[in-house]
């Protein structure tokens, strides 16, 4: 008797393609809010993290790369997933009972296409913004030669209200999407089981709280310090 053959985008494949990318992505976003909250010990520590990535030459390419694709691939099997859902219900996303109780959906759960689309308008935005922005140089202590002076484009967006006000809001969004995803993301790998769903809910939940928060935080105390930059000419590497 022949083992069936695993079909990764069949249903079961599309989840745990969505379940795996989440995971990814969840790393990710830890590993990015570290090097982003280097900006509160200063300058040099922020510009520091910034030429530390840079400095992995072709490697980094193929980071970026690499995240690029479990972007892609997270927001196809995404919606797909979603969409066959919809399918299958013949009707939208509504309250309802299932054999073991109430529902376990949520404003996080029900929303999860929505932002999920407008994060990724947002990182799109992002990168244009930081990735791809101002060729602005400076010096490191202890480091030969300029470096990116991620710094100085930071503070020159987070000077502006109307770009606080949009991070501020997007990373609110991440938050209820986080909320969701955390449980999902294991729940789609066979990671839980009932036992551990309630602590997977809450675990969720504060994960959600401490990376929104990280985030926002940023443009805020940005915007309220004093601006370093006041007066600091472009130099062009």
């Amino acid at each position: 008797m022949s083992t069936p053959r695993f079909r990764p985008w069949s249903s079961v494949g599309k989840k745990l393609l969505n379940g795996l990318t989440g995971v990814v992505l969840l790393l990710f976003i830890v590993a990015h809010l570290a090097g982003n909250l280097t900006i509160f010990i200063g300058k040099d520590a922020l510009n520091a993290y910034a030429a530390l990535t840079h400095s992995l030459g072709a490697l980094l390419i193929v980071i970026e790369l690499g995240l690029a694709a479990v972007f892609l691939l997270h927001a196809v099997s995404a919606i797909t997933v979603w969409r066959d859902n919809r399918r299958a219900r013949g009707t939208r996303y509504a309250m309802k009972r299932s054999k073991g109780g109430a529902s376990k959906q949520t404003i996080a759960s029900r929303t999860m296409i929505v932002t999920g689309l407008v994060l990724l308008v947002f990182l799109i935005v992002h990168l244009w913004q930081f990735r791809f922005g101002p060729a602005y140089m400076t010096t490191l202590p202890g480091h030969e030669g300029e470096v990116w002076d991620l710094h100085r484009i930071v503070v020159e967006t987070f000077k502006q209200p109307v770009w606080v006000g949009v991070y501020v809001a997007v990373m609110v969004l991440l938050g209820f999407h986080l909320r969701h995803g955390f449980w999902s993301a294991l729940q789609s790998l066979g990671a839980l089981n009932p036992k551990l769903r309630p602590l997977a809910f809450s675990a969720g939940l504060i994960f959600a709280v401490v990376i929104a928060v990280g985030f926002l935080a940023l443009p805020i105390f940005v915007y309220l310090a004093p601006d370093p930059n006041a007066g600091v000419a472009l130099v062009q590497p």
